[in-house]
């Protein structure tokens, strides 16, 4: 679940006394909170459109952070998109969310459901209903009654493809600035999608705003990093092709074991396991049972990734390394990590694959067998 990301924080946010995304918020920048949830939920590049001058404040408020770059905006919110947008390397139809720096509470599972509503609709935003009743005002009389039904809130990120965006902006022709841009892609005739929205994913304008974020983050779940180790080995027999990090290698000889004998996936997966302490992967899948008979060894990697999403954690990043000499690992390698991110849900730059030999030494540079090593850093919840 890839896809570009841009950041408006080009405002002064006068109403929140000044510069609310430079502020601190639960020992970080807000611009940060936003920054780290898109990169976080799987964002390949993030443009952050700040205003001219501000980009050593940007690089100071996202040091250690990698995949974004910061551009500078325009007076109006649609300058700063346009900006943000022309910045983009991606192609026409990449999806692109659009957010608020100002709205840092951002979680994954709002992020993949606009990507999901792209499936069947031009754009999405994520919206709440309005609960409460709502009255119309003369100076401080009121004067009326709105009737609510219908009425939703809307938030952001908004997403669309990088295609429908810019033609919408291009076409846009009314000298009054749009107010987000699903007006925009509406106004071009695009069909723009409802999600769930989250309530946490507040926008801070007023300086109370910051007060109910604050106590809203002593209520999140404190997380402790977990890493975990893997170690498989498997000997050659006769074949013409093996199984390497979920891809099929052509060779001359295949490795044997009782299912597909993915020495990477295997000892990847026990990474996985040894994280969560929940032992290892003969545990869960008996080499003496004959239902594991030839299996695809993807099964393995998804249980081990399901039993840490059971525990409400998260995989942050996975490293394997093969050790053999032969075959030749490194016109394979890209497809393994492609490969095991998507098996893992991760992005690329959460995944890597190495390979190394032993200099002819013991049986892995005899060529009797082939060995993978790999670790895990996995995310739980604090107890």
């Amino acid at each position: 679940m890839t896809f570009s990301g841009i950041i408006v924080a080009a405002g002064s946010g006068s109403r929140a006394g000044g510069d609310k995304q430079w502020r601190d918020l639960g020992g970080k920048p807000v611009l940060r909170w936003s920054a780290e949830a898109l990169l976080n939920a799987g964002a390949d590049e993030l443009i952050v459109v700040v205003a001219p001058g501000a980009q050593d404040r940007a690089a100071q408020a996202l040091q250690g952070l990698s995949r974004w770059r910061a551009v500078s905006g325009g007076e109006a919110r649609a300058d700063s998109v346009r900006a943000g947008l022309a910045a983009l390397a991606c192609g026409p139809d990449h999806p692109v969310l659009i957010h608020d720096a100002a709205r840092p509470l951002l979680s994954p599972a709002v992020v993949a459901r606009l990507i999901k509503a792209l499936d069947t609709a031009d754009g999405a935003l994520p919206a709440l209903p309005v609960a409460d009743s709502l009255r119309r005002a003369d100076a401080d009389v009121m004067a009326g009654v709105v009737d609510r039904d219908g009425l939703w809130r809307a938030q952001t990120p908004q997403a669309f493809s990088r295609k429908t965006i810019e033609t919408a902006y291009a076409a846009w022709t009314s000298a009054a600035a749009p107010t987000d841009e699903a007006v925009v892609v509406q106004s071009h005739g695009g069909q723009v999608a409802l999600v769930q929205g989250d309530p946490r994913l507040m926008k801070l304008t007023y300086p109370e705003d910051f007060a109910m974020a604050e106590a809203l983050l002593s209520q999140t779940p404190r997380y402790q990093s977990r890493i975990g180790s893997g170690y498989d080995v498997h000997r050659w027999g006769p074949g013409g092709s093996v199984w390497l990090c979920g891809i099929e290698v052509p060779h001359d000889q295949t490795l044997i074991g009782h299912s597909d004998a993915d020495a990477g996936l295997h000892a990847l997966t026990d990474a996985i396991l040894g994280a969560i302490a929940a032992g290892d992967i003969g545990d869960h899948f008996p080499p003496t049972d004959p239902k594991w008979k030839g299996a695809s060894s993807d099964q393995f990697l998804i249980h081990a990734a399901e039993l840490v999403a059971a525990r409400q954690g998260r995989i942050v990043n996975v490293d394997v390394t093969l050790i053999c000499e032969q075959p030749k690992v490194k016109p394979h390698r890209q497809a393994m990590r492609e490969r095991i991110a998507a098996l893992l849900d991760l992005p690329l730059d959460a995944v890597s694959v190495k390979a190394t030999t032993t200099e002819g030494l013991g049986f892995t540079g005899r060529g009797e067998g082939l060995a993978a090593q790999a670790v895990a850093t996995v995310e739980l919840p604090a107890t």
